[in-house]
């Protein structure tokens, strides 16, 4: 029996990847709701909670009958909205939500979550290794093979380089965009071949105008803040393309993607040295600044530590980190055989903990 499912999308295209995932993994009908926050929604919502006064309802998506037997959410700005569908429903809606919610956890019938987050075992709480992607292996190839005869030229292996930004306690600087090249020219001298590239919306154009400037081997790339409005941007088919794979820590969804390849995945940290982040004044800007002060002032479930997730991918051999790159390409590269592709084991798994909530096996 199929069931009707809403999906709450917001600013965060991480977010709503990952909502989008799992309605397609579940197979029953569902609609897009796109809601836009406005600029003060944090206070209404703190203060009220269940309440749609911190969107703009005439830029958002209308929220009327008929009413579904789910609401999948993400994000923090979205939480209200979902509770408020339920409450019009007298409690019938049910609520799945990804990721960390700043209300109680008894407030979702379940919540998906990855090692990033602090959130205890409960029965309502499924803790997965990496955050849901929409990754599959016939999209992958089909955008491979369309783009693969403009890329005919570049030597192989061909190395995909996955760029980030600014994330939580993460600034993403212009020297750190050099380092990145640096390493990516290292790895490179040592397997031949070329490297294809591609940045985020959080890059910034001078971090990654410092990238181009260092990198000093055959590419071919996609930069947002040069070619976005009249390209289509190749990623999917950079995943599909790549023999391995550099990518920045801070993008979960960039890690999970890559991972889900099997294929060496080498990971570029963009953090600062231990205890030397106080001495660099970017770091005092209000999201590094906040995000260190919440990890020490916060509850512990609301903390976000994503150095736990590339942790844990090194831990269980499916990452390196990328200056240990010569070494292991020295050695033959041997150590990610045992890796597998990621099947889409976790999202099934998810998918099916969601039909078991609803009365369906």
């Amino acid at each position: 029996m199929e069931k009707t499912v809403w999906v709450l999308l917001g600013r965060k295209a991480g977010d709503n990847n990952q909502v989008l995932a799992l309605a397609e993994a579940l197979g029953w009908p569902y609609e897009e709701k796109r809601i836009q926050a406005r600029g003060w929604e944090l206070l209404p919502h703190l203060l009220l909670r269940v309440t749609l006064a911190g969107i703009d309802r005439r830029a958002s998506s209308p929220l009327s009958p008929p009413w579904p037997d789910m609401v999948i959410s993400a994000g923090r700005r979205n939480e209200p909205v979902a509770r408020w569908i339920r409450r019009r429903t007298g409690g019938r809606t049910r609520l799945v939500h990804i990721g960390r919610p700043w209300a109680p956890l008894d407030c979702y019938d379940l919540i998906v979550t990855t090692p990033q987050y602090f959130l205890p075992e409960r029965d309502n709480v499924l803790h997965n290794t990496l955050p849901l992607h929409r990754v599959r292996s016939d999209r992958v190839a089909a955008a491979a093979r369309r783009l693969q005869p403009e890329l005919a030229a570049l030597p192989h292996p061909l190395t995909t380089v996955l760029i980030g930004g600014d994330s939580g306690p993460f600034v993403f600087t212009p020297d750190k965009g050099r380092r990145l090249a640096e390493g990516v020219n290292r790895l490179v001298a040592q397997t031949g071949g070329s490297v294809l590239v591609t940045d985020s919306r959080r890059t910034s154009a001078a971090a990654a105008a410092a990238f181009r400037n260092a990198l000093k081997v055959p590419a071919a790339t996609y930069w947002w803040d040069l070619d976005n409005s009249d390209r289509e941007n190749p990623y999917l088919a950079y995943l599909g393309l790549g023999e391995r794979f550099v990518v920045t820590g801070e993008s979960m969804s960039m890690l999970a993607e890559a991972a889900a390849m099997g294929r060496p995945l080498y990971l570029f940290d963009p953090g600062d040295p231990p205890g030397t982040w106080w001495l660099r004044a970017r770091n005092f800007r209000h999201q590094p600044l906040s995000h260190r002060l919440a990890m020490r002032l916060a509850p512990l479930r609301m903390r976000r530590d994503v150095g736990r997730i590339q942790q844990a991918l090194v831990d269980a051999g499916r990452a390196r980190w990328l200056e240990q790159a010569p070494e292991l390409i020295a050695q033959g590269e041997d150590w990610y055989r045992a890796v597998e592709a990621d099947s889409g084991a976790e999202l099934e798994r998810t998918a099916q903990r969601v039909r078991l909530m609803m009365g369906i096996t």
